[in-house]
């Protein structure tokens, strides 16, 4: 695993390592309109996961998903959590296979 002091170094490395599409939650699928692609639960998994925490805000605290998908698309989703997390997605998104590469 890999260690960023930043939430922009992480996204410019999972970038460059192959997780180029920008993935969106949706109510229960992840969305990446860039490549017209819609993935429920069981087509793709968590490869890494970052946290950031703001400095001087909780509501900046944000979690950085590398997303596979057995389709073959790579992507990343970012994500609050925290105060300002909407908890029915993240009690979902603690639903998901997550499995560090």
């Amino acid at each position: 695993m890999h260690a960023y002091d930043t939430l922009v170094e992480a996204l410019a490395d999972l970038r460059r390592r192959g997780y180029t599409h920008n993935f969106n939650r949706m109510d229960h699928c992840l969305a990446a309109s860039q490549i017209d692609c819609i993935l429920e639960p069981s087509e793709f998994e968590i490869r890494e996961l970052y946290r950031f925490e703001g400095d001087s805000n909780p509501d900046d605290n944000l979690i950085v998903y590398a997303i596979a998908s057995y389709r073959g698309h790579k992507g990343v989703l970012v994500n609050g959590y925290g105060p300002s997390a909407e908890s029915p997605w993240t009690d979902w998104v603690a639903t998901l296979d997550y499995h560090p590469s």
